[in-house]
């Protein structure tokens, strides 16, 4: 991947978490994006940085790191087993899931030396320095806290919690420990156009920005009766509502964030069909409108949905005062200036496009080389309040203002 100059490193200035944007009247462009653009150092290449809190003493690179993996779902087996292996020095060499049967099946399939009943006896296991936890939402929290009271590094599947209490509760953990690595696995819906939008917005190809429209959206029509997927399920996935957090953490990579946020959303397949085949009430929406304010002003209209049957499905525009941005469903990127009669491709090489590297990032945190940039915890933290404000505000009709 392709580190290119427009990216900043530094942590965006000017938003604390009690800050509001109307307490900054009269926000320039190159005010706001040093606000809250966030750094995508960890997925344009590696760099060589010695992270300020995580690994205070470093590993010899010689030195294994040994990894055990709680869950083994899909993106565990296809993504991250992989690409754990691919680290010279990096072994996996634990696995739990939901049984020890099911345990010893991973376990056999990617020879990983031991097989656990549950996760308490994987983080017994003082043969263990990190853990890669791949449950759902709802057990990040737990996981996390005991992890880290038992001196092992975290890497956690997103969506980081169920909320935002819990997502603040492993923030505050993760800095009661600064010897150990904490880190969340980044949306990856975004890599291929991160790049060109963070250089275009930040050169000034806009103007200062002044709307946004990201539509989200599935092309079939509603799954009337269909499977009760763990997204449906509040018990599991909390207060994230579609990929709405995974939007919301892409697009603060390349404007920031947001400070205060309205919502509609709608329920419109009720019931779906468990595991048994049998109809199971839904709560979680299947269908949302959201508007939210960035630190300058803009407005921003981020329509998500699972029962759009034949729609133009993703789409993003990003309008300001001199130039336009637009992506289409496939991430082309297209964009004019004023005095332009219509949109141009723009050039986007594969060469200068991110790409996934969390592994080697957050083995890299842990030997002390590298700072962890691509979804912290306090990046976590963000989303997680905006997703909640979008719950509370559609649940309410009020305004809710971030942070919760």
């Amino acid at each position: 991947m392709t580190e290119t100059s427009s990216f900043e490193h530094a942590e965006p200035k000017g938003l604390s978490d009690g800050s509001k944007s109307h307490d900054m009247p009269g926000l320039k462009r190159r005010e706001f994006l040093a606000i809250g653009a966030l750094p995508l150092a960890a997925a344009v290449g590696p760099v060589n940085l010695v992270s300020p809190r995580g690994a205070s003493v470093k590993r010899s690179q010689q030195e294994p790191i040994r990894i055990g993996m709680i869950g083994a779902g899909t993106n565990l087996r296809t993504v991250q087993i992989p690409a754990f292996r691919r680290i010279p020095g990096c072994e996996i060499v634990a696995v739990a899931n939901r049984s020890l049967e099911s345990s010893q099946r991973v376990a056999d399939e990617f020879n990983i030396p031991r097989a656990y009943a549950n996760w308490e006896q994987l983080l017994d296991d003082d043969g263990i320095d990190a853990v890669s936890i791949g449950t759902w939402p709802y057990m990040h929290r737990t996981l996390t806290l005991a992890a880290l009271e038992r001196g092992k590094h975290v890497l956690t599947q997103a969506r980081m919690a169920n909320n935002a209490q819990e997502a603040r509760d492993m923030l505050e953990a993760s800095l009661q420990h600064p010897d150990l690595v904490c880190q969340l696995v980044p949306t990856s819906m975004s890599y291929r156009i991160d790049n060109v939008l963070k250089r275009m917005i930040g050169e000034g190809y806009l103007g200062d920005v002044l709307s946004v429209e990201l539509q989200r959206l599935q092309t079939r029509f509603p799954a009337v009766g269909g499977e009760l997927d763990w997204r449906h399920d509040e018990r599991f996935s909390g207060y994230n509502i579609l990929n709405i957090g995974a939007s919301y953490e892409a697009m603060m990579r390349w404007l920031g964030r947001g400070n205060r946020v309205m919502a509609m959303s709608k329920l419109h397949v009720p019931y779906r069909s468990n595991a048994a085949g049998e109809p199971t009430s839904v709560v979680i929406p299947d269908h949302v409108d959201v508007l939210f304010e960035l630190a300058n002003g803009a407005q921003v209209h981020m329509r998500a949905s699972e029962t759009t049957g034949l729609s133009t499905g993703n789409e993003t525009w990003i309008h300001g005062s001199e130039g336009t941005i637009y992506v289409d469903r496939r991430q082309n990127v297209f964009a004019g200036r004023r005095g332009d009669s219509e949109l141009t491709e723009v050039p986007n090489p594969r060469s200068e496009q991110a790409y996934n590297r969390v592994e080697e990032e957050f083995t890299n945190a842990i030997r002390g080389v590298e700072e962890i940039t691509m979804a912290p915890f306090e990046t976590g933290v963000r989303y997680m309040e905006w997703t909640e404000a979008v719950y509370r505000s559609s649940q309410t009709g009020q305004t809710v203002y971030l942070p919760v």
